[in-house]
């Protein structure tokens, strides 16, 4: 059936007729669970008996990361946990969510917690974009009680949670739902939903409703939707034919996770290395509106700074990983704007790829060469015996020299007088070649 990968649903359906119809919520929302007993999936913890279950039923709930793919139900267990223990409910997103927010929120939960024996719970989505010091912002209130927090990620918590909170919780792995859970989904909302049980809904053909989903429950219900209301009849045969045509023609498409994740960060690097900073910041956007980690993109740009411009702009590696740590201390949404600054600045940096080169071909006539032994008189010799071998003898030490520099040999003998280094033809690189050949006289032939 082709490629399909489909999401950022949610962000079609604020753009759409979708969010209300006649005042009703979206279908996910309409159908999202309100007990545990209507909740859909994650059986090995809410199911009789099972752990999280038996920490909710008992009313002793410790502060946990859920971590799981997107649509699993992270949010709406959530919402579950709090309506079943009559907590008060706060929610931020990590997304627009900043160290003031968090502190205005743990106040006002610590207003409540003492008119209420009732702990107040804060639920904070994509809990991993958080930076350092937003979820250090939290540890106090963790420490204290003073606030139940359940954090949501899709990021792996070992790695993207500061390992002082995360020891402070629990940590519950939320489980991708398979193609049979999903298709269950369907045919539950084509029966219940108040608005698609009263349409004739054929679901004859349902793979690609489920691939443009990718595996997301919600994104699943907002494909269905858009399926049903782009239609615009009561009596609907759902085919795979009908969803790619449909849905495909009304969506732009990133998927974090599939292959237009590789497309977009390899068109974004290329725009930077082909000197376009505006196609770099155009590709930049679509990564970070389809929600792309900016830690992820900022590391590129570190590697594409020594790649593809190197010594013609040694402040681009400077540059790009100060940018990195930007990043991972203020977060988004303030981030896009010191992403942005790197992406154009490298852009419009001269280029050179000679250190990229250089190590490529260096590990190259190590393969072909094998274990060459090291010069004698660049050998360490740190005991007496080393230095009857003759270690170091001879070695002329550069900095006792004119000019800091002695013509002397440092490569094997088999090897001498290769070429791994070739500056680039820019002015920076241009400097290099000149001194190197005043240095050499030529015996590299730069």
């Amino acid at each position: 059936m082709g490629n399909f990968n489909i999401v950022n649903l949610t962000k079609y359906l604020r753009l759409t007729k979708l969010k209300k119809i006649n005042g009703m919520e979206p279908l996910a929302e309409r159908l999202r669970p309100v007990s545990l007993e209507t909740y859909f999936g994650q059986k090995h913890l809410i199911a009789e008996g099972k752990v999280l279950r038996n920490a909710i039923e008992s009313n002793l709930l410790p502060s946990m990361i859920l971590w799981g793919p997107p649509g699993v139900g992270k949010t709406s267990l959530s919402l579950i946990i709090a309506k079943q223990l009559k907590r008060p409910f706060y929610s931020l997103s990590a997304i627009n969510s900043g160290v003031k927010d968090v502190r205005e929120v743990i106040e006002k939960a610590g207003e409540k917690t003492i008119f209420s024996h009732e702990k107040p719970i804060l639920f904070i989505d994509e809990i991993h974009r958080f930076s350092k010091s937003q979820q250090d912002s939290l540890l106090g209130a963790v420490e204290k009680g003073s606030i139940t927090l359940i954090g949501a990620t899709t990021e792996n918590p070992s790695f993207e949670v500061i390992p002082a909170l995360l020891s402070r919780c629990q940590v519950y792995v939320l489980e991708n739902f398979s193609e049979v859970d999903l298709k269950t989904l369907l045919t539950f909302a084509i029966t219940n939903d108040v608005v698609l049980k009263t349409k004739q809904i054929q679901l004859l053909e349902h793979e690609a409703l489920i691939r443009v989903s990718g595996g997301d429950a919600r994104k699943l219900l907002n494909a269905l939707e858009i399926l049903v209301n782009t239609t615009g009849t009561s009596e609907i045969i759902i085919t795979n034919e009908l969803v790619l045509a449909t849905i495909q023609k009304n969506l732009a498409v990133y998927d974090k996770n599939g292959e237009q994740h590789y497309d977009i960060i390899s068109a974004f690097i290329k725009s930077i290395r082909g000197s376009d900073p505006n196609a770099a910041v155009y590709y930049l956007a679509r990564m970070l509106k389809g929600g792309e980690d900016p830690l992820f993109i900022a590391r590129r740009l570190i590697i594409l700074a020594s790649e593809d411009i190197g010594n013609a702009n040694p402040n681009a590696l400077l540059l790009a990983n100060n940018c990195f740590n930007a990043v991972n201390v203020i977060g988004m949404p303030e981030s896009r704007i010191i992403l942005s600054q790197c992406a154009t600045y490298l852009a419009c940096s001269a280029k050179s790829n000679a250190a990229y080169m250089a190590i490529g071909d260096a590990y190259e006539l190590v393969d072909k060469t094998g274990d060459l032994p090291v010069p004698l008189h660049l050998r360490n010799a740190p005991t007496k015996l080393m230095k009857e071998l003759n270690y170091g003898s001879n070695y002329q030490y550069a900095h006792s020299f004119e000019n800091n520099f002695v013509y002397q040999e440092f490569l094997p003998d088999p090897i001498a007088n290769t070429l791994l280094y070739n500056p680039g033809n820019n002015a920076r690189e241009q400097e290099q070649r000149t001194y190197l050949n005043k240095l050499w006289n030529k015996k590299y032939n730069y």
